[in-house]
């Protein structure tokens, strides 16, 4: 098991490596973010042990369990949530993640601002947006991104606050893009996301605005393509999920 695992992270390296290289970019600059949700800790510890850094769950209380059963896990990995994130799992987020992804409204940075501030820590977050409009996903709603001028501007207005509160340390975007027939019909919607992270980083410099969190194991080359710093990979990786 540890063979393939190490095999198929050498895969999505190597795709990640090309991607990067076609774009005209460098590959130390998109960061692998390994889908673990669903798989045990001993294959976590596998996928670290194969020199995974970066380690990414969609539930709290899943992600829970792992982080305390791999405490002792050297070197220590980073804890991304990407998955949707309810306002009252907030508190236990706060305690265990390095960066969340899935900042997908006000209310909720809001809530994560207060818990960061119990605990005394600065809390760096991505804010996801809805690019595609699907009403089956979650994030920010700004379909079309900045040409959606109604719903561009009640992002604004809702940043902005985001920015004003004092532990949340705004890096950048998520999205996730909608299956499509061909990788490439997904590009638009990465670089709907990318105009407007670059947009909001002109107007609001006070954040970093670096990442952009997009692109699984099927689009991974696309979304590189126009911009991604972060990718998230499960499958290519863990190979299929494990029951839930």
């Amino acid at each position: 098991m540890n063979t393939e695992l190490s095999q198929r992270l050498a895969a999505v390296q190597a795709q990640i490596a090309a991607a990067a290289a076609a774009a005209g970019r460098s590959a130390a600059d998109v960061q692998l973010i390994a889908v673990s949700k669903t798989h045990p800790p001993a294959v976590v510890a596998a996928a670290v042990a194969a020199g995974v850094t970066d380690l990414g769950e969609n539930r709290v209380q899943e992600a829970q369990q792992k982080i305390s059963a791999l405490q002792t896990l050297r070197p220590r990995p980073r804890w991304h949530l990407i998955g949707h994130l309810q306002r009252n799992k907030a508190k236990l987020a706060v305690e265990l993640f390095d960066l969340i992804h899935s900042v997908d409204s006000l209310r909720l940075a809001e809530t994560l601002d207060r818990h960061a501030r119990e605990r005394d820590r600065r809390l760096p977050i991505l804010l996801q947006i809805n690019i595609s409009g699907e009403a089956s996903k979650e994030g920010f709603w700004v379909p079309g991104g900045l040409k959606n001028s109604e719903a561009y501007s009640a992002l604004l207005r809702d940043i902005e606050a985001i920015l004003a509160l004092p532990t949340l340390e705004v890096r950048g975007l998520m999205t996730i893009a909608p299956i499509v027939a061909h990788p490439d019909e997904a590009r638009p919607f990465f670089a709907a996301l990318r105009e407007l992270r670059d947009d909001l980083a002109r107007r609001y410099p006070q954040a970093t605005w670096r990442e952009l969190s997009m692109g699984m194991s099927d689009d991974l080359a696309a979304a590189i393509a126009e911009g991604a710093t972060m990718v998230r990979i499960g499958r290519a990786i863990f190979g299929e999920r494990q029951a839930e």
